[in-house]
C-alpha cells in the first residue's frame, strides 16, 4: 500500500484521526516513534522556524528543503500545508504541487482565501472550486495520487452567516473533486455537526481553545484532527524561561534539573 492510500484510508476509519503538525525532521520522528501513522507539516510553525511570517512569507524553495529532510527521515505519510499554493495561477499553483507528489507527499491543505494588502479575504467560491477541478484533472491525467484537503476559511475569518456560507461551498468543493475539508476555529458542536451532516467528504478540525475533546469530536462525526501551530508555540513558550533561569542562576543548572 501507497503512503497515499494508507494516509486516504485513515480518514475513512470508524475512529478519530489525529494528526500531529510538525515543523522539521526532528518533531516528525518523535511523532513517528511514538506510533502516530502519518505527521502534517504546519506553514505556520516552519516558516516561523525559519525566521518568517506565516502567510506564504517563506520562500517555496525553503519550504522544500525542509519537507524533504522530513520524508527522508520518516516512513510514515506526510501531508504538507500548502497555504494558498505560492502562486498567483492554477497552473503555478498545479507545479508546485506536481514538486511536492514527486518527492512523496501523500497529501496537501490549500486555502481558499488569500492575503490582500486589506487582509485576509475568501475567494470567490466557484473560482476556487476551478482551481480544484483543473488540480485534480491534472493529477489524474498524469497518474499521480495525492489527498487534496481544502481548507475552508469561513470560520477562521468569521464571515457572515458563516454556518450557511460554510455548507455553500463544502457541496461546491466536494463536487470539484476534493477529498476532504478542514474548517480551522470552527469549535461549536452545532457548527460541526452542521458542517459534517452538509457533506460525504471527511471533516477536519483544528486544536483550539473550546474545541470539544476527541469523543465528542467522533460522535459528532469528525474524521481528522489537527494540532495546527500550537505544540511548536507551547515548546517555544517554554524556552525563554529557560534562558531566564539560567541567567539568573548564573550557569547551566536549570538545563539538568
Amino acid at each position: 500500500m501507497t503512503t497515499y492510500q494508507q494516509f486516504k484510508q485513515l480518514h475513512h476509519t470508524p475512529g478519530l484521526f489525529v494528526l500531529p503538525n510538525v515543523w522539521n525532521a526532528k518533531s516528525a520522528l518523535l511523532f513517528q516513534q511514538e506510533n502516530y501513522p502519518a505527521i502534517a507539516t504546519s506553514s505556520a510553525a516552519v516558516a516561523s522556524s525559519l525566521g518568517y511570517e506565516d502567510g506564504e512569507a517563506m520562500p517555496f524553495e525553503e519550504y522544500l528543503l525542509i519537507i524533504r529532510r522530513i520524508l527522508a527521515t520518516v516512513k510514515i505519510p506526510v501531508s504538507v500545508d500548502m497555504e494558498m499554493g505560492y502562486s498567483e495561477t492554477d497552473a503555478g499553483i498545479y507545479s508546485n504541487i506536481k514538486k511536492l507528489v514527486e518527492l512523496g507527499v501523500a497529501g496537501i491543505n490549500i486555502e481558499d482565501s488569500t492575503i490582500q494588502p486589506s487582509g485576509r479575504t475568501l475567494k470567490d467560491a466557484n473560482r476556487f472550486a476551478q482551481t480544484i477541478s483543473f488540480i485534480k484533472s491534472k493529477l489524474a491525467a498524469e497518474k499521480l495520487d495525492l489527498f487534496i484537503n481544502i481548507r475552508c476559511d469561513t470560520y477562521i475569518l468569521n464571515v457572515a452567516n458563516k454556518q450557511e456560507e460554510t455548507v455553500q461551498r463544502l457541496k461546491l468543493y466536494a463536487t470539484a473533486g476534493a477529498d476532504g475539508i478542514f474548517l480551522p476555529c470552527i469549535s461549536e458542536e452545532k457548527d460541526i455537526a452542521a458542517a459534517v451532516s452538509s457533506t460525504p467528504l471527511p471533516i477536519n478540525v483544528m486544536c483550539i481553545p473550546g474545541l470539544p475533546g476527541f469523543d465528542t469530536l467522533k460522535n459528532l462525526g469528525v474524521k481528522r484532527v489537527s494540532m495546527g501551530p500550537f505544540l511548536f508555540n507551547k515548546v517555544y513558550d517554554s524556552i525563554t524561561p529557560l534562558i531566564k533561569t539560567v541567567t539568573v542562576s548564573n550557569g547551566f543548572a536549570p538545563f539538568f534539573s
